[in-house]
């Protein structure tokens, strides 16, 4: 009997340190390994950063958030990104969700139902940066530079370009109300718009007559998918006249691909001239040069741009002002 009790004390003893030393481990893993769910757990991990309070925020959120039958994890991933990359306070750096990307892919290829305007942020307000030529927009009286304080009823304070353009954007024939702040009235002003299929324009070609010489007009509004190949049609026309001069106007042009910008650079710099240096602040820089068509070197040009202008018609304007 005796020697039954001794065995029955040892098991129960082996299985209790073996409970608490399960139990230690179990409470001691790494928060990362308490969430459920999620994959792709050693991507992008850092030996600088410690991720512990991110998992436990998200663990306890699984465990306690009242709401938690309903959580969308994509959702809460996707905010995550969206306020990390926030925390750099720098408005071209921002996250796309695949709606959000899709949408900015349509308005790159010029095809988008709104109000016509490119949207930003100036300062942390969001801002007009330049309506589009007969758009919505323009014919209500926007203008570049206009600060956007309310969308219908919802204040922009705290929104990000993209929630702002999300809430703008709509399908044809709706309303939307946007309460503006413009430099120069003395009170808020309500502009209601009916959205409508922006039809976005590239490049816009005039031959004009100024004493008894001929001088080249080119409007260019946007740096799209096809805005090259467009550009380069006019510019085919401006060479087949006896074009004494070109105008290249750029006011209110929000910009676009990069790659747009140096190719037409590339019709007036000869090859091998910078364009423009991208820095990507680690040490490392890429050149963008010039391919040297440069069939306009020769003709006097000048450039028209204004507080509308911008990314790669700031790009693309520097780049001839530097080097004509």
């Amino acid at each position: 009997m005796k020697k039954i009790i001794y065995w029955i004390g040892v098991v129960v003893l082996f299985l209790g340190i073996f409970s608490g030393g399960f139990l230690l481990g179990k409470n001691s893993k790494p928060s990362i390994e308490k969430v459920a769910g999620i994959q792709n757990l050693e991507e992008g991990k850092s030996s600088a950063v410690d991720f512990n309070l991110f998992w436990d925020s998200w663990a306890k959120i699984q465990e306690s958030f009242v709401g938690r039958k309903n959580l969308n994890s994509q959702k809460m991933v996707y905010g995550a990104i969206a306020g990390m990359l926030a925390s750099l306070d720098d408005p071209y750096t921002v996250f796309f969700t695949p709606e959000e990307n899709k949408n900015f892919t349509q308005s790159m290829q010029g095809n988008l139902e709104g109000i016509g305007a490119e949207v930003g942020s100036r300062n942390g307000v969001i801002t007009i940066i330049s309506p589009l030529k007969d758009s919505p927009a323009m014919k209500i009286g926007l203008k570049a530079g206009d600060k956007i304080l309310k969308i219908d009823d919802k204040a922009t304070d705290g929104l990000s370009v993209e929630e702002a353009v999300n809430l703008i954007r709509g399908s044809k024939g709706s309303e939307v109300r946007l309460t503006i702040a413009r430099d120069g009235l003395n009170e808020l002003k309500e502009f209601k718009i009916i959205r409508d299929i922006i039809n976005v324009p590239i490049v816009e070609l005039e031959m004009k007559q100024v004493g008894d010489k001929k001088i080249a007009y080119l409007a260019l509004y946007q740096f799209t998918e096809n805005s090259v190949l467009e550009f380069e049609k006019s510019i085919q026309e401006v060479l087949a006249s006896d074009t004494r001069g070109l105008v290249l106007d750029l006011r209110g042009n929000p910009g676009g691909y990069l790659e747009s910008a140096v190719q037409m650079a590339s019709w007036f710099l000869p090859e091998g001239k910078i364009v423009v240096v991208e820095d990507y602040g680690d040490g490392k820089k890429e050149e963008h040069k010039s391919s040297g068509i440069n069939k306009l070197g020769f003709l006097p040009t000048v450039i028209l741009i204004d507080q509308g202008s911008a990314s790669a018609s700031e790009i693309l304007a520097g780049a001839l002002r530097d080097n004509l």
